[in-house]
This record gives C-alpha cells, structure tokens and sequence, in this order.
C-alpha cells in the first residue's frame, strides 16, 4: 500500500516546498501538515512504540534542511530516507534502554490481531523492521530499499529473508 501523491497535490506540493524554504511559515505550516501523517506511517512500524519519537526527530531534521533540497518534486522520497534513517536510530536508542519482554508470545488466533502483529513486529531488529516495511509495506523494489538504508543489495535481501523467516517463526509459535 503505498501512498504516492496525485498530480495535483504533487504541484502544490512543489509550490509549499519552495515557499517554505524562502522562509514562508504558513507554507511550512501547510507541508507540517502534508508530511505528518505520511512520516507517522513510515515510523511507527519500524520505531514501534517509538515511533512519534521519530516522527517528531524526522520533521525537525526535515524543515532544518528543507533549504537544502535541490528538486522539491522529490520531497516524498526524501522525507522517506530521512524517516527511515531517524525510525531505525530512534529504536536503537530505545532498545538500549528498554529490555525487550519476550515472556508472553501472543496466542494463535487472537481476536487483537494488530495487537499480535505489534509484538511480532518488535522482536525483530530495528534494521528487520525497516526493510520488511520498505518491501512489503512501501512496495519497494531492493535497490530502492538499500538506497534509502545505505547498504547493498545483497544486504537488503538477506536482511528480508531472515525479517521474515523471523516474523513467520514468531507468528506460528
């Protein structure tokens, strides 16, 4: 599922950019408004319980470099790298402090199953969380997936095999 803006919002999109990196804070304020929820869906499966952290650290990095971004028509995919790079630090420097609870797996057939899902999800590594939502999430082909993680292909493979060997094992116990 993934989420690509039309064409029209794509323009205004592109309009909101370039005001807002002139200084314009009602167009800063608009695209805060635009990239939220977007940045919230692409943190919160891999930063978990984390994930407005996150989202929050994302869009400050974003509108601190927002001047910075040379084609405004490539925001989505920016804010992307961005999001997936602060979800994936941000679960790091959570699992330091937090231990994980692997106590209580969730039953076979619950009626929660977002809830089932969630704790799957959080015992698999930050770096396993993001490649299983960039793929399967996303949509995204390898090369794109290994761009935006800065590893190689090869890497993004691997790391999906095991996220969803892991998930599977995790899911049928």
């Amino acid at each position: 599922m993934r989420t690509v803006p039309d064409e029209r919002s794509g323009d205004r999109t592109v309009r909101l950019v370039r005001a807002a990196q002139r200084g314009d804070t009602l167009a800063m304020a608009e695209l805060l408004d635009v990239l939220a929820p977007y940045v919230g869906r692409v943190c919160a499966p891999i930063a978990l319980s984390q994930g407005a952290d996150a989202a929050q650290e994302t869009l400050v990095s974003v509108f601190k470099s927002l001047r910075t971004l040379k084609d405004p028509a490539a925001l989505h995919g920016w804010v992307r790298a961005i999001a997936v790079r602060e979800a994936v630090r941000t679960a790091h420097r959570a699992a330091r402090t937090v231990p994980a609870d692997l106590s209580a797996l969730p039953a076979r057939g619950d009626p929660q199953l977002s809830t089932d899902i969630r704790d799957v999800l959080e015992r698999l590594s930050p770096e396993h969380r993001a490649v299983l939502m960039l793929r399967d999430v996303e949509g995204l082909d390898e090369r794109t997936a290994a761009a935006l993680l800065g590893v190689r292909t090869g890497t993004v493979k691997s790391r999906l095999h095991r996220a969803r060997d892991i998930f599977r094992k995790a899911w049928t116990s």
